[in-house]
């Protein structure tokens, strides 16, 4: 059943609405755009300006995303629009995150991206390349449908949404890759323009809404990379969301504000991973670099599923050990 309690903003008086698509909760007044550039409040209600207009489609693999325990080796339709409510100034898709122009010659309505999917053969779509939370309104009319064609909806987010949202999204969001930036509370504040707390509680709702969770951290060497940082953020995981969530430990490379930062150290890779593994985590996996990549049963070790550059090699079809028949938690069909 689809939640209708979730608004997605609210009138505060004769000339402001607050918008309730992030954590932001921007208080606007007529004509005024919220901190994501693409929300707008007109005549006291909010128009979602990038509404139909994406300004990136493409057909990926869904480990791409990364997502390693959905329907592996399946095609994802991923798409995004302009705009974020981060100012992340590491990130890979700053070209459309961090502008606010937008292309109103191209319009895709939602029953129109859904037979996109349909005719690629995809079997998710993922709200991705920027924040989906920001154009949430055209995300899940489009997800809505898809859910009634048996095609999964998988959000890449920040993990900025409020708790309201999260149980909107119960509905209709299958699985969501959130990325955990970092273990300081000032660093998401005064650089990424967030906030951890918020992010912390909706990883937690997330989970306790029923909603498959990967968490990603791009590790950057003497920024987030301490080893109390990484035990800090793996004992989060293991302890909060449960030890079967799978971090991917993503390597960074030079990008947009950060191009003198030299790109992460393997070794830092790798003690992350062990610090991780330390901590309780089952599933801990390394993006960003030509290693072949593992899902192992945690009881028997046997390899359910090899990746190699980019490509899966071989991968399970159900949701238990073919050997010792443990259980493996994910979204496998």
């Amino acid at each position: 059943m689809i939640n209708n309690t979730f608004h997605y903003y609210d009138i505060v008086d004769s000339e402001h609405i607050r918008c309730n698509l992030c954590r932001h909760n921007c208080k606007l007044k007529n004509s005024q755009v919220g901190i994501c550039g693409v929300n707008q409040n007109i005549n006291n209600t909010l128009k979602t300006l990038v509404y139909g207009h994406p300004i990136a489609i493409h057909v990926d693999p869904v480990e791409k995303k990364p997502l390693y325990h959905m329907l592996p080796n399946s095609k994802v339709l991923s798409f995004g629009t302009v705009g974020c409510n981060f100012k992340c100034p590491f990130c890979q898709n700053w070209d459309i995150s961090q502008t606010n122009k937008i292309d109103e010659n191209i319009y895709v309505s939602p029953q129109q991206m859904v037979d996109l999917a349909i005719e690629q053969g995809a079997k998710s779509i993922a709200y991705t390349y920027n924040e989906p939370t920001i154009f949430y309104p055209y995300a899940k009319d489009i997800g809505v449908l898809a859910k009634q064609q048996g095609i999964k909806n998988i959000f890449v987010s920040n993990g900025f949404e409020s708790l309201e949202m999260i149980a909107d999204m119960s509905s209709w969001v299958d699985a969501i890759n959130v990325d955990l930036k970092s273990w300081d509370e000032q660093y998401y504040k005064k650089v990424l323009k967030g906030g951890l707390s918020e992010v912390k509680d909706a990883l937690k709702e997330f989970v306790k809404q029923g909603i498959w969770v990967e968490v990603t951290t791009l590790l950057i060497d003497d920024l987030n990379s301490s080893d109390k940082d990484i035990k800090s953020m793996a004992s989060f995981i293991a302890n909060e969301l449960g030890v079967d969530t799978p971090w991917h430990l993503s390597a960074f490379y030079p990008n947009y504000k950060m191009q003198d930062t030299p790109p992460t150290k393997v070794d830092t890779l790798l003690r992350a991973k062990a610090i991780a593994k330390e901590c309780g985590l089952r599933y801990i996996y390394l993006g960003n670099i030509n290693q072949p990549q593992y899902t192992k049963c945690p009881h028997c070790d046997t390899i359910l599923i090899s990746r190699e550059y980019g490509q899966v090699l071989n991968y399970m079809d159900k949701d238990k050990c073919q050997v010792c028949q443990s259980d493996i938690k994910g979204v496998w069909y």
